[in-house]
């Protein structure tokens, strides 16, 4: 009976190793995940109470990974915006590309905070989370700034 349960024994052993890896590199095959970082968060002070606006980079140091929706404590909805040629949109996600970054800047691709609870002002922070496919809920602060507040070089409208 021993030589039976030794093979046995060794024959389980070597099935739960062969799970555990297979579970470990499972999924986009090459082991590599989405690594995203946001960075830059802020919403300009709106000037009335029932919206305002969100901006942001997404830096991603992995594979491939799409933004599927944004939730805050502070509106009823946060929406996708996309701007073309002067034309606000709504988009259903975006895709974050591998070794890339989505920006969502003044003028072109942006969130909207929609029927606000409170009139966030300069100087608050709005707790925003971010919903990836992959890399899951991403916790952001978004510092409130002044209205005309654009960080980068050029001046906006």
């Amino acid at each position: 009976m021993t030589r039976v349960r030794t093979p046995l024994a060794f024959g389980a052993v070597t099935l739960a190793a062969a799970l555990a890896l297979t579970a470990c590199g499972s999924g986009d095959g090459g082991g590599d995940a989405p690594d995203v970082k946001v960075e830059g968060a802020f919403i300009p002070e709106p000037a009335s109470g029932d919206m305002a606006a969100g901006f942001f980079v997404v830096h991603n140091g992995g594979a491939a990974d799409t933004l599927e929706s944004v939730s805050s404590e502070i509106a009823g909805q946060v929406t996708l915006h996309t701007t073309k040629d002067g034309v606000m949109k709504e988009q259903e996600s975006f895709a974050v590309p591998a070794n890339g970054e989505l920006d969502f800047e003044r003028g072109a691709d942006h969130l909207m905070f929609e029927n606000l609870k409170r009139k966030p002002k300069e100087g608050d922070k709005v707790a925003v989370e971010l919903h990836f496919a992959e890399s899951g809920t991403v916790k952001v602060d978004f510092p409130v700034k002044a209205a005309t507040y654009n960080p980068t070089s050029h001046a906006s409208h």
